[in-house]
């Protein structure tokens, strides 16, 4: 029989706390999921959840508290800044902002090289002639290295933050709410330009947003995650069309319908997100759910399988 394939990603109960004044911010609470080569798996959820704050743990960007980073093998908690610097052209990010994440006072060819020059890519015109390719690549051309960023529009600054991304060819690529500051009509546009580069370079990807009609068009899996925890993962399918959290119900309650023959029930939650300062006891979703019970506000619900062993569906709810 043979073994399960080693996973490209590995999180085990990954904690990130933020000491403030008094006290400590739960940004990130026991997250564990596993992402294998190839997959891209989408986090959503609302606006500070937590979601940028696992991304950039997860890159050891942001120290994390505690848990365990396992990526391609190896424990990024464990290895020294030498060795880590150099397994970052494995790993790379596309930040959510395309104009702060360029330096205005560089050129856009240097910024692309920047990488390059980081982790010792050939001579400089080999560095020039891959920088050529990578416009290329992402559809802006050569000519654009002399220009500046204020020189292009928002989804070209997007273009050019994906440029240098890929630029050292990494394996994984985390895309952090990369469309959600473009206007609607480009955001299509730099979806399909990630899954192209997905599938040719064969890319691993851990795509972050907000927005679920984005995360099913581009994701394999779906983790919806709650106040720093995953609440449900699964194939992005079976989450879309079988939910059973009530916080995704309540999500996917309000997508918008482009069919007026079609009505979708609205779930309207009660109150706001709770602080992640104070988060509630138990179930950290009890204080707006409907369906909550006794039990969901002093008992910390465990994770459960809805599906299959090789197809896991998994939730954290007492109703399961």
């Amino acid at each position: 029989m043979s073994s399960r394939p080693a996973p490209i990603l590995e999180v085990r109960d990954l904690v990130k706390h933020f000491p403030i004044k008094g006290g400590r911010i739960h940004a990130v609470n026991g997250v564990s999921f596993r992402q294998a080569r190839g997959e891209t798996i989408g986090i959503v959820g609302e606006s500070g959840c937590g979601k940028s704050t696992l991304a950039r743990t997860v890159l050891r960007l942001i120290e994390p508290t505690s848990g365990h980073i396992v990526f391609d093998g190896e424990d990024l908690l464990q290895l020294l800044p030498r060795t880590l610097r150099a397994r970052r052209r494995d790993m790379q990010i596309v930040f959510k902002d395309p104009y702060a994440s360029l330096d205005p006072r560089v050129r856009i060819g240097s910024s692309i090289e920047e990488p390059l020059v980081i982790h010792g890519y050939g001579s400089r015109a080999r560095r020039a002639k891959r920088v050529a390719e990578l416009l290329d690549l992402v559809g802006l051309g050569a000519e654009a290295a002399s220009r500046y960023a204020h020189e292009f529009s928002g989804g070209q600054r997007q273009r050019i933050g994906i440029a240098r991304a890929i630029a050292a060819g990494p394996k994984l690529l985390i895309a952090d709410e990369p469309v959600s500051a473009l206007d609607v009509s480009i955001q299509s546009q730099i979806l399909n330009l990630l899954v192209e580069l997905r599938d040719r370079l064969a890319l691993s990807l851990l795509f972050i947003s907000h927005d679920l009609a984005v995360i099913r068009y581009i994701s394999e899996r779906v983790a919806v995650m709650y106040l720093g925890q995953l609440v449900e993962v699964g194939d992005a399918a079976t989450v879309y069309e079988q939910p059973a959290h009530p916080y995704t119900q309540a999500l996917l309650s309000a997508i918008p319908q482009p069919d007026p023959e079609r009505r979708r029930q609205r779930i309207v939650l009660p109150g706001d997100v709770p602080s992640p300062e104070h988060p509630p006891g138990g179930c950290p979703f009890h204080p707006r759910c409907p369906q909550a019970m006794d039990r969901c506000r002093t008992e910390v619900p465990a994770e459960r399988n809805l599906g299959t062993a090789t197809r896991p569906h998994l939730v954290r709810c007492h109703l399961y």
